[in-house]
């Protein structure tokens, strides 16, 4: 593989990923050795200087994130969108969380059948979900709703929630199948 060619495919990677990806894990994906996948790392970041995003090391792996002296502009972009409804992605994964809490990302994930990474974030943002400790066994992030969401719902505690439809499976026996399937 050119270097040309093992650029486009990790800058492909990174665009999809929502979490840092190892150079471990780029290099067994591109069947590439770890010293090229850093070189190329490197090219790649020291080419993205001066642009509104940037490559960075963080947490043991790779991935783009905004330019912190674009902070204000993507801050203004995120918030503004407050205005705007709920996607049913959205709407789904508050409910989880509102029915399942205090909850980590990865069950949210596991209950919903798709990566919340993103509608996290922005329920985090309009101050809807707040992290809430940390899971034992795992030390994954737990989240919570907050009085914000009440707020909004116009109810006054969680048990003012509607009751979970008698069709839905009962949540002990959810949680059961969930575990059987990650063990």
């Amino acid at each position: 593989m050119s270097n040309v060619e093992l650029e486009r495919s990790i800058e492909a990677i990174l665009m999809v990923v929502d979490e840092p990806v190892t150079e471990l894990t780029l290099a067994s994906v591109l069947v590439v050795t770890i010293d090229e996948v850093v070189s190329a790392l490197e090219n790649l970041a020291s080419s993205y200087e001066g642009r509104g995003f940037e490559l960075r090391a963080v947490a043991g792996g790779w991935r783009f994130y905004s330019h912190p002296d674009c902070a204000l502009a993507v801050e203004k972009f995120v918030l503004d969108g407050q205005q705007n409804r709920l996607t049913q992605a959205a709407l789904e994964t508050l409910a989880v969380i509102a029915y399942r809490q205090p909850v980590s990302r990865a069950r949210v994930s596991a209950i919903r059948g798709v990566n919340v990474e993103a509608v996290m974030k922005t329920l985090i943002t309009r101050g809807l979900v707040e992290e809430y400790g940390l899971e034992q066994e795992t030390g994954a992030i737990l989240y919570k709703t907050t009085s914000y969401f009440l707020e909004r719902l116009g109810v006054n505690s969680l048990d003012d929630l509607p009751a979970l439809a008698p069709y839905l499976p009962d949540l002990d026996r959810l949680d059961e199948v969930l575990e059987s399937l990650t063990d």
